[in-house]
């Protein structure tokens, strides 16, 4: 019997900061594997034509891909430029400058990799205004510009891709790191673009517990600034805890949204006992987000125009 919902979780396995895209009339989702640290030394994804039946794609990146990755590699974002798909990803998880590691990029000619580090290095290797170099985002605007998000311990920064998405840019005032913490923003942003209005979006509360949660705010620009609206994504006690780090799909050529997130089933309590799920995300006339009604259900059977 065909399912018509996916179901929550949406595939197997403890995974988590899931990233959503729609690559080549696919949908996937690229997660964290949610494991410790020392364990977290690769990543899988996964992908769809329906939102309900997902495929797995294993070991799309790995350490051994990585020569300055050594542990805790997490927090991907993929996106695809000029036939390229360019991977960004934390690892390492820096604790002062003297350290290595930080965001890395790597490149694949396809969705499901493998990738290889583009490098050498991170890209982003030091702490710039308080913000740790860790959970990035990367959006495209329609202008064309790249941005990247990124920023753990309470800041969050902004830089500028160039053509080549593996080198930073130059914001008109010659500065390389532009820093956009809005109110309580602790970590895993996220940026969409809606009837002109920028959505900036991120995690707040500690990711093992049980009040890790999503917040947003609206802006006429990318960099903001970003003021705080509301909280629309958290734990319910009925269904499962710890909601939070995300991403966004939209339907194409539709205001149909839903939002790819992890959570911590009610019977776990180790913090690395985290599940993808998928929940619809609908906006109010004024443009502000509804709080999200996280459920078993998932999302309905949604084929992909071919």
């Amino acid at each position: 019997m065909k399912k018509t919902f996916s179901g929550n979780p949406v595939f197997p396995g403890w995974y988590a900061d899931p990233e959503a895209r729609i690559f080549n009339n696919r949908y996937w989702i690229y997660p964290t594997y949610s494991a410790p640290y020392d364990e977290q030394l690769f990543f899988d994804a996964f992908y769809s034509d329906n939102l309900v039946d997902w495929t797995k794609v294993e070991g799309i990146l790995k350490q051994d891909d990585i020569p300055w990755a050594k542990r805790a590699m997490w927090a991907p974002s993929p996106i695809e430029r000029n036939g390229k798909y360019y991977y960004y990803f934390a690892a390492n998880d820096i604790q002062s400058n003297e350290e290595v590691g930080g965001i890395g990029v790597a490149i694949s000619d396809s969705p499901e990799g493998p990738f290889k580090d583009a490098l050498g290095k991170p890209l982003i290797d030091q702490i710039h205004f308080g913000a740790q170099p860790i959970d990035p985002h990367v959006f495209i605007d329609d202008d064309g510009q790249a941005y990247l998000y990124y920023g753990g311990w309470g800041h969050c920064n902004v830089v500028l891709l160039n053509e080549d998405m593996i080198s930073l840019g130059s914001f008109e005032d010659g500065s390389t790191y532009k820093e956009i913490t809005p109110d309580r923003f602790i970590e895993g942003p996220c940026m969409i673009k809606r009837q002109n209005v920028y959505y900036f979006m991120w995690s707040e509360g500690g990711w093992g517990g049980p009040d890790y949660s999503v917040a947003y705010a609206m802006s006429s620009s990318p960099l903001g600034p970003f003021h705080r609206v509301d909280k629309i994504l958290q734990q319910n006690p009925e269904v499962a805890t710890s909601a939070g780090h995300h991403g966004m799909l939209q339907i194409p050529e539709t205001d149909d949204w839903y939002i790819v997130y992890h959570r911590r089933p009610l019977t776990e309590t180790d913090a690395n006992h985290r599940e993808v799920c998928i929940d619809s995300l609908s906006f109010n006339k004024d443009g502000t987000i509804e709080p999200v009604t996280i459920t078993f259900k998932g999302a309905p059977y949604t084929p992909l125009e071919k």
